[in-house]
C-alpha cells in the first residue's frame, strides 16, 4: 500500500507540474465522477464494496512482499517507468506494419485486425468493432510521458469504418483516448462499456439512448443472434487520484457461428476458468501480454499465466495483446512475445503474431513470421 500511494503521489506530483504549465490541454480528458442514477446503480452493484470497485478476488495492486533482490528503489523504477532511457524498453527501430484498407475487407468475413496495444478491429458475424481505441502520440494525459514507440501509429480516425460497436474494457489512459474517441464519435453506433466508464461518454456528448454500461456477467443482446457478455477481470481503474469508482472488464461476443474473447487488463485468476466452462471454449482469445513486473503481477499477467490463461478459456487461437507499442513496465520490449511464443510450446492453442494491421482470419488464420525477432 505504501509503495502504491508513493507512486500515485509522484504522479499527482508530476500531473500539477504539468497542469500548472497549461500541458493539460482539455479538463474533459479527465472525466467527472459518477453521480446521481449512475452512482446509485454503481452502489448497487455486489462487486462495489466500501466505496469502490474490488476484484472477485482480494488483490494488491502493487506488492509488498517480494524477496529482497527482488525490490528495487521505489523512485528509481517510477522514473523509469514514466521516462525510460537506453535500456531495450522502447526500440531503436521503426516498428513494422502492414496497413490494411479496412473498408475493403468483405463485410461477411469474420476477422481481427491488430492495431498496436490493446487496440483491434473485428469484424464478427458481419459487424464491424472497436475494441480500446488509442490512435494518439501518448498514453497520457502529458506529452512527455509515455509515447508510442514509432511506427505503432500507423492508423487513425478517419482510417476506420462506421462502427456497429465501440468496446472498452476500462477507464486507464492506454485504453480509453479522448481525442481517439472524440474523432470516432460520428462513426460509432453503439457503445459498449463497464459500470461508471458511461460517465465519461455522457460528458462527451454520447447519446445515451445508445450507450449500454453494465456490471459483470451482463448479457448485451444487440440482436437475436448477436451477444456481448461484459465479464470480470482483476485489474482496477482510475485516470488520475481517485482510484476504482469505475469498473474494468473483459468481454465475449458470440454469435451462432464465432465465439470471441477480450481479457482487458487484468491478472491471472480463476475467472479464466469459469469464462472457459461457461461459454465451451473460444474462437479467438485476445489476451493481455505486456507490461508487467512481479510488482504488479496481481494486475498484469507475466506470459507463463498468459499461456495458462488461454488454455483456461480453451481459445482455438491466441492473439496477444499489451505490448508492442507503450513502455509501461521494465521489461524489454520483445520480451513479451518471446517469453509468451515459449509459453504457449506444446500448448493446445495456436498462437498468432500479426504486425500492426495484419488481418487475421478468424476461421483459417495465416502464419505470421516473428516480426519482433533481428530489431534493436
Amino acid at each position: 500500500m505504501k509503495r502504491r500511494n508513493f507512486i500515485f503521489g509522484a504522479l499527482a506530483g508530476l500531473g500539477a507540474l504539468a497542469g500548472g504549465a497549461g500541458l493539460f490541454v482539455r479538463q474533459e480528458k479527465f472525466g467527472r465522477a459518477p453521480s446521481g442514477e449512475r452512482l446509485a446503480r454503481i452502489q448497487a452493484s455486489p462487486h462495489y464494496v466500501n466505496g469502490q470497485f474490488v476484484c472477485l478476488e482480494p488483490v494488491d495492486v502493487m506488492a509488498e512482499e517480494l524477496p529482497d533482490e527482488e525490490k528495487p528503489n521505489r523512485i528509481e523504477t517510477l522514473y523509469r517507468v514514466l521516462f525510460g532511457g537506453d535500456d531495450g524498453r522502447v526500440p531503436k527501430e521503426v516498428i513494422p506494419s502492414s496497413k490494411t484498407d479496412l473498408h475493403a475487407i468483405p463485410h461477411e468475413k469474420d476477422i481481427a485486425v491488430w492495431m498496436g496495444h490493446s487496440t483491434f478491429y473485428l469484424q464478427i458475424g458481419g459487424r464491424r468493432l472497436l475494441v480500446d481505441p488509442v490512435f494518439s502520440d501518448y498514453g497520457s494525459p502529458i506529452f512527455f510521458i509515455n509515447r508510442a514507440f514509432r511506427g505503432s501509429n500507423v492508423y487513425t480516425a478517419e482510417d476506420i469504418p462506421e462502427l456497429d460497436v465501440l468496446l472498452i474494457t476500462h477507464d486507464h489512459w492506454d485504453h480509453l483516448d479522448y481525442a481517439t474517441v472524440m474523432a470516432l464519435k460520428p462513426k460509432v453506433k453503439e457503445v459498449i462499456c463497464p459500470l461508471g466508464v458511461g460517465e465519461f461518454f455522457e460528458q462527451w456528448g454520447f447519446d445515451l439512448a445508445h450507450l449500454h454500461e453494465e456490471d459483470w456477467d451482463t448479457d448485451i443482446t444487440l440482436a437475436d443472434d448477436f451477444h456481448i457478455h461484459i465479464l470480470p477481470s482483476q485489474h482496477f481503474s482510475g485516470r488520475f487520484l481517485t482510484r476504482n469508482n469505475t469498473e474494468w472488464c473483459g468481454f465475449a461476443i458470440v454469435t451462432p457461428q464465432r465465439r470471441v474473447y477480450i481479457s482487458g487488463d487484468g491478472g491471472y485468476g480463476k475467472h479464466f476458468a469459469d469464462i472457459g466452462r461457461r461459454f465451451d471454449g473460444f474462437d479467438l482469445a485476445m489476451m493481455e501480454n505486456g507490461q508487467y513486473n512481479m510488482q504488479w503481477h496481481a494486475i498484469h499477467m507475466l506470459p507463463n499465466e498468459t499461456a495458462q490463461a488461454a488454455e483456461d478459456v480453451h481459445a482455438r487461437i491466441l492473439l496477444p495483446a499489451h505490448s508492442g507499442k507503450f513502455a509501461l513496465a521494465l521489461h524489454t520490449w520483445q520480451e513479451p512475445y518471446r517469453e509468451l511464443l515459449k509459453e504457449s510450446a506444446g500448448r493446445p492453442y495456436r498462437m498468432v503474431t500479426p504486425r500492426i494491421g495484419e488481418t487475421v482470419d478468424i476461421a483459417y488464420p495465416a502464419d505470421f513470421p516473428h516480426w519482433w525477432e533481428g530489431l534493436a
